[in-house]
Protein backbone atom coordinates (compact mmCIF):
# COMPACT_ATOMS: atom_id res chain seq x y z
CA UNK A 1 0.00 0.00 0.00
CA UNK A 2 2.07 3.29 -1.36
CA UNK A 3 -1.09 5.71 0.18
CA UNK A 4 -3.03 6.39 3.26
CA UNK A 5 -6.61 6.35 3.11
CA UNK A 6 -9.66 9.00 5.03
CA UNK A 7 -12.22 7.51 6.75
CA UNK A 8 -14.97 9.39 8.33
CA UNK A 9 -15.48 9.45 12.07
CA UNK A 10 -18.55 10.50 14.15
CA UNK A 11 -17.17 11.20 17.68
CA UNK A 12 -19.28 12.12 20.79
CA UNK A 13 -20.64 15.60 21.99
CA UNK A 14 -21.92 14.15 25.62
CA UNK A 15 -19.23 16.44 27.05
CA UNK A 16 -18.93 19.38 25.21
CA UNK A 17 -22.57 19.16 23.54
CA UNK A 18 -21.70 20.98 20.51
CA UNK A 19 -23.37 19.95 17.73
CA UNK A 20 -20.12 19.17 14.99
CA UNK A 21 -20.26 17.88 11.62
CA UNK A 22 -18.69 14.71 10.17
CA UNK A 23 -15.10 15.03 10.83
CA UNK A 24 -12.53 12.93 8.85
CA UNK A 25 -8.93 10.71 9.99
CA UNK A 26 -5.87 9.68 7.36
CA UNK A 27 -4.14 6.62 8.39
CA UNK A 28 -0.58 6.22 6.65
CA UNK A 29 0.15 3.32 4.78
CA UNK A 30 2.38 1.92 8.20
CA UNK A 31 -1.28 1.95 9.83
CA UNK A 32 -2.28 -0.93 7.27
CA UNK A 33 1.16 -3.07 8.07
CA UNK A 34 0.84 -5.61 10.45
CA UNK A 35 -1.78 -7.56 12.53
CA UNK A 36 -2.22 -4.91 14.69
CA UNK A 37 -2.27 -0.80 13.91
CA UNK A 38 1.07 0.45 15.22
CA UNK A 39 0.22 3.21 18.04
CA UNK A 40 1.63 6.19 15.39
CA UNK A 41 1.83 10.16 16.18
CA UNK A 42 -1.17 12.42 15.63
CA UNK A 43 -1.34 15.98 14.03
CA UNK A 44 -4.49 17.29 14.72
CA UNK A 45 -5.32 19.89 11.11
CA UNK A 46 -7.47 22.49 11.76
CA UNK A 47 -8.62 24.97 9.05
CA UNK A 48 -10.17 28.91 8.88
CA UNK A 49 -13.42 31.08 10.06
CA UNK A 50 -15.56 29.90 7.47
CA UNK A 51 -15.17 26.25 7.61
CA UNK A 52 -15.61 22.82 6.71
CA UNK A 53 -13.64 19.71 8.05
CA UNK A 54 -13.04 19.04 4.72
CA UNK A 55 -11.36 22.04 3.70
CA UNK A 56 -7.96 21.12 4.75
CA UNK A 57 -8.73 17.94 2.49
CA UNK A 58 -9.56 19.62 -0.57
CA UNK A 59 -8.50 23.24 -0.77
CA UNK A 60 -5.68 22.66 1.55
CA UNK A 61 -4.14 19.69 -0.93
CA UNK A 62 -2.83 17.89 3.00
CA UNK A 63 -3.75 14.13 1.60
CA UNK A 64 -1.11 14.58 -1.45
CA UNK A 65 1.19 16.20 0.38
CA UNK A 66 1.11 13.84 3.31
CA UNK A 67 0.90 10.72 1.01
CA UNK A 68 3.89 12.34 -0.72
CA UNK A 69 5.61 12.38 2.54
CA UNK A 70 4.52 8.87 3.49
CA UNK A 71 6.00 7.93 -0.08
CA UNK A 72 9.74 9.05 1.07
CA UNK A 73 9.23 7.59 4.50
CA UNK A 74 8.48 4.12 3.70
CA UNK A 75 4.86 4.42 4.16
CA UNK A 76 5.59 5.94 7.54
CA UNK A 77 3.54 9.34 8.37
CA UNK A 78 1.42 10.40 11.30
CA UNK A 79 -2.31 10.00 11.52
CA UNK A 80 -4.11 13.26 10.73
CA UNK A 81 -7.43 14.19 12.28
CA UNK A 82 -9.77 16.84 10.81
CA UNK A 83 -12.33 17.94 13.27
CA UNK A 84 -15.18 20.27 13.19
CA UNK A 85 -14.60 23.71 15.12
CA UNK A 86 -17.60 25.79 13.58
CA UNK A 87 -20.56 23.49 13.68
CA UNK A 88 -21.73 25.23 10.89
CA UNK A 89 -19.67 27.22 7.75
CA UNK A 90 -20.35 30.84 8.91
CA UNK A 91 -19.81 30.28 12.43
CA UNK A 92 -16.75 31.87 13.88
CA UNK A 93 -15.44 30.27 17.26
CA UNK A 94 -11.96 30.57 17.45
CA UNK A 95 -11.86 27.14 18.66
CA UNK A 96 -12.85 28.17 22.59
CA UNK A 97 -15.77 27.47 25.15
CA UNK A 98 -18.16 29.94 24.77
CA UNK A 99 -21.34 31.18 23.57
CA UNK A 100 -20.70 29.92 19.52
CA UNK A 101 -19.93 26.53 21.22
CA UNK A 102 -17.57 24.73 23.72
CA UNK A 103 -15.24 23.83 20.82
CA UNK A 104 -11.81 23.62 22.82
CA UNK A 105 -14.20 20.77 24.45
CA UNK A 106 -14.62 19.18 21.81
CA UNK A 107 -11.34 18.99 20.47
CA UNK A 108 -9.66 18.24 23.73
CA UNK A 109 -11.94 15.90 25.60
CA UNK A 110 -13.97 14.12 22.89
CA UNK A 111 -12.11 14.31 19.57
CA UNK A 112 -8.63 13.32 20.65
CA UNK A 113 -9.51 10.44 22.95
CA UNK A 114 -11.48 9.08 20.27
CA UNK A 115 -8.87 9.00 18.01
CA UNK A 116 -6.48 7.05 20.77
CA UNK A 117 -9.37 4.51 21.01
CA UNK A 118 -10.65 3.55 17.82
CA UNK A 119 -7.25 3.93 15.83
CA UNK A 120 -4.91 3.04 18.51
CA UNK A 121 -2.96 6.55 17.98
CA UNK A 122 -0.56 7.10 21.04
CA UNK A 123 -2.05 8.80 23.81
CA UNK A 124 1.29 10.50 24.80
CA UNK A 125 1.17 14.42 24.27
CA UNK A 126 4.98 14.04 22.79
CA UNK A 127 3.62 12.38 20.22
CA UNK A 128 0.58 15.19 19.33
CA UNK A 129 0.57 18.08 17.10
CA UNK A 130 -1.56 20.57 15.84
CA UNK A 131 -1.36 22.36 12.93
CA UNK A 132 -3.54 25.31 11.89
CA UNK A 133 -4.34 27.81 9.23
CA UNK A 134 -5.51 31.66 9.98
CA UNK A 135 -8.29 31.17 12.45
CA UNK A 136 -6.95 27.93 12.95
CA UNK A 137 -3.15 28.75 13.62
CA UNK A 138 -4.86 30.32 16.86
CA UNK A 139 -6.24 27.59 17.75
CA UNK A 140 -3.05 25.81 17.36
CA UNK A 141 -1.25 27.73 19.66
CA UNK A 142 -4.22 28.00 21.98
CA UNK A 143 -4.75 24.13 22.48
CA UNK A 144 -0.83 23.37 22.93
CA UNK A 145 0.12 26.14 25.39
CA UNK A 146 -3.46 25.60 27.80
CA UNK A 147 -2.91 21.51 26.76
CA UNK A 148 1.02 20.55 27.02
CA UNK A 149 -0.49 16.91 28.64
CA UNK A 150 -2.39 16.45 25.26
CA UNK A 151 -0.16 19.02 22.77
CA UNK A 152 3.86 19.19 22.63
CA UNK A 153 4.07 20.89 19.24
CA UNK A 154 2.17 23.36 17.08
CA UNK A 155 2.35 25.05 13.94
CA UNK A 156 0.08 28.18 13.88
CA UNK A 157 -0.06 29.64 9.75
CA UNK A 158 -1.15 33.13 9.54
CA UNK A 159 -2.76 33.56 13.10
CA UNK A 160 -3.63 35.88 15.17
CA UNK A 161 -2.46 37.43 18.44
CA UNK A 162 -5.16 35.95 19.99
CA UNK A 163 -8.90 34.69 19.35
CA UNK A 164 -10.42 37.78 17.39
CA UNK A 165 -13.89 37.96 16.62
CA UNK A 166 -13.51 41.69 15.82
CA UNK A 167 -11.88 44.36 17.97
CA UNK A 168 -11.69 43.41 21.47
CA UNK A 169 -14.33 44.41 22.88
CA UNK A 170 -16.34 42.68 19.96
CA UNK A 171 -14.25 39.21 20.83
CA UNK A 172 -15.23 39.56 24.30
CA UNK A 173 -18.93 40.20 23.69
CA UNK A 174 -19.22 37.85 20.91
CA UNK A 175 -17.48 35.01 21.95
CA UNK A 176 -17.64 34.87 25.91
CA UNK A 177 -20.74 36.44 26.69
CA UNK A 178 -18.79 39.55 27.77
CA UNK A 179 -16.67 37.93 30.53
CA UNK A 180 -13.50 39.23 30.14
CA UNK A 181 -12.27 36.32 32.53
CA UNK A 182 -13.18 33.74 29.77
CA UNK A 183 -11.70 35.77 27.41
CA UNK A 184 -8.35 36.02 29.13
CA UNK A 185 -8.60 32.49 29.77
CA UNK A 186 -8.06 31.72 25.90
CA UNK A 187 -5.24 34.81 25.00
CA UNK A 188 -2.21 32.68 24.31
CA UNK A 189 0.30 35.44 25.81
CA UNK A 190 -1.50 35.28 29.51
CA UNK A 191 -1.76 31.58 29.46
CA UNK A 192 2.05 31.36 29.09
CA UNK A 193 2.90 33.59 31.43
CA UNK A 194 0.49 32.40 33.94
CA UNK A 195 1.70 28.78 33.12
CA UNK A 196 5.48 29.21 33.59
CA UNK A 197 7.96 27.77 32.31
CA UNK A 198 6.82 24.37 29.52
CA UNK A 199 8.64 20.91 29.12
CA UNK A 200 9.29 19.89 25.48
CA UNK A 201 7.04 22.17 24.28
CA UNK A 202 7.90 22.70 20.21
CA UNK A 203 6.49 25.85 17.75
CA UNK A 204 6.26 27.12 14.27
CA UNK A 205 5.12 30.07 12.93
CA UNK A 206 4.74 30.31 9.31
CA UNK A 207 3.29 33.94 7.44
CA UNK A 208 3.75 35.97 4.52
CA UNK A 209 6.69 38.04 3.58
CA UNK A 210 4.34 39.94 2.28
CA UNK A 211 5.93 39.82 -1.76
CA UNK A 212 3.86 38.60 -4.61
CA UNK A 213 0.85 39.10 -3.31
CA UNK A 214 -1.25 40.25 -5.87
CA UNK A 215 -4.31 39.42 -3.09
CA UNK A 216 -2.69 42.55 -1.36
CA UNK A 217 -2.93 44.76 -3.87
CA UNK A 218 -6.91 43.66 -4.53
CA UNK A 219 -7.87 43.68 -1.02
CA UNK A 220 -5.80 47.53 -0.76
CA UNK A 221 -8.34 48.11 -3.77
CA UNK A 222 -11.17 47.06 -2.09
CA UNK A 223 -11.12 48.66 0.61
CA UNK A 224 -10.79 51.79 -0.63
CA UNK A 225 -13.53 51.65 -2.98
CA UNK A 226 -15.74 50.36 0.12
CA UNK A 227 -14.91 52.62 3.55
CA UNK A 228 -17.70 50.96 5.04
CA UNK A 229 -17.16 47.43 4.61
CA UNK A 230 -17.98 45.34 7.45
CA UNK A 231 -17.46 41.59 8.44
CA UNK A 232 -20.37 38.60 7.43
CA UNK A 233 -21.68 36.88 9.81
CA UNK A 234 -21.76 39.92 13.12
CA UNK A 235 -24.18 42.70 13.61
CA UNK A 236 -23.92 45.14 10.99
CA UNK A 237 -22.14 42.73 8.57
CA UNK A 238 -22.37 42.42 4.79
CA UNK A 239 -18.94 41.34 3.73
CA UNK A 240 -17.64 37.89 2.67
CA UNK A 241 -14.35 37.90 5.11
CA UNK A 242 -11.06 37.54 2.99
CA UNK A 243 -9.45 33.76 3.11
CA UNK A 244 -11.17 32.71 5.58
CA UNK A 245 -10.54 35.86 8.38
CA UNK A 246 -12.63 38.32 10.40
CA UNK A 247 -12.27 41.40 8.39
CA UNK A 248 -12.90 43.13 11.02
CA UNK A 249 -9.96 45.59 11.67
CA UNK A 250 -9.22 45.45 8.26
CA UNK A 251 -5.84 43.55 8.43
CA UNK A 252 -4.18 43.08 4.99
CA UNK A 253 -2.78 39.79 4.20
CA UNK A 254 0.49 39.41 5.81
CA UNK A 255 0.29 41.48 8.77
CA UNK A 256 -0.17 38.54 11.27
CA UNK A 257 3.81 38.55 11.05
CA UNK A 258 4.20 41.09 13.73
CA UNK A 259 1.96 38.91 15.68
CA UNK A 260 3.92 35.61 14.70
CA UNK A 261 7.11 37.27 15.88
CA UNK A 262 5.78 39.02 19.21
CA UNK A 263 4.24 35.14 20.12
CA UNK A 264 7.19 33.78 19.37
CA UNK A 265 9.25 35.76 21.70
CA UNK A 266 6.84 35.34 24.59
CA UNK A 267 6.86 31.55 23.64
CA UNK A 268 10.66 31.64 24.16
CA UNK A 269 10.40 33.29 27.80
CA UNK A 270 9.04 30.36 28.87
CA UNK A 271 11.34 27.89 27.27
CA UNK A 272 8.94 26.72 24.00
CA UNK A 273 11.28 25.69 21.18
CA UNK A 274 9.95 27.77 18.45
CA UNK A 275 10.39 29.95 15.04
CA UNK A 276 9.20 32.26 13.04
CA UNK A 277 9.20 31.59 9.08
CA UNK A 278 8.34 33.16 6.17
CA UNK A 279 7.36 32.98 2.52
CA UNK A 280 5.89 34.68 -0.18
CA UNK A 281 2.17 34.62 -0.75
CA UNK A 282 -0.95 36.17 0.67
CA UNK A 283 -3.34 34.67 3.18
CA UNK A 284 -4.80 32.00 0.47
CA UNK A 285 -4.95 28.31 0.82
CA UNK A 286 -2.69 28.01 -1.44
CA UNK A 287 -0.13 29.89 1.13
CA UNK A 288 -1.56 27.56 3.97
CA UNK A 289 -0.81 24.42 1.60
CA UNK A 290 2.79 25.49 1.25
CA UNK A 291 3.53 25.90 4.61
CA UNK A 292 2.07 22.92 5.77
CA UNK A 293 4.71 20.86 3.15
CA UNK A 294 7.40 22.95 4.55
CA UNK A 295 6.80 22.27 8.62
CA UNK A 296 5.53 18.50 7.96
CA UNK A 297 8.63 17.26 8.18
CA UNK A 298 10.17 18.89 10.86
CA UNK A 299 6.72 18.45 13.12
CA UNK A 300 6.88 15.15 12.26
CA UNK A 301 10.55 14.33 13.49
CA UNK A 302 9.51 16.42 16.94
CA UNK A 303 6.40 14.06 17.43
CA UNK A 304 7.88 11.00 16.69
CA UNK A 305 6.84 9.81 13.55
Amino acid sequence: MTTGKVVSITTPKDQSHFTHRTEYVYLPPQWFTGPTPPQLPVIMMIAGEFNTPQDWLRTGNAIATIDDYAKQHGGKAPILVFPDVGGSFNNDTECVNGSRGNVAAHLTDEVRPYVVKNFDASPAAKNWGVVGWSMGGTCALDLTVMHPDLFTAFADIAGDMAPNAGTKDQTVDRLFGGSINDYNAFDPTLVMAKHGPYTGVWGWFDDSSGKNDPQTKRFQQYMKNHPHFQHHGHPGGGGTGLGGRDNAGFQKPGSELSAAETLCNEAKAVNIDCAVHTHDGGHTWQFAESAFATMLGPMSAQIGV
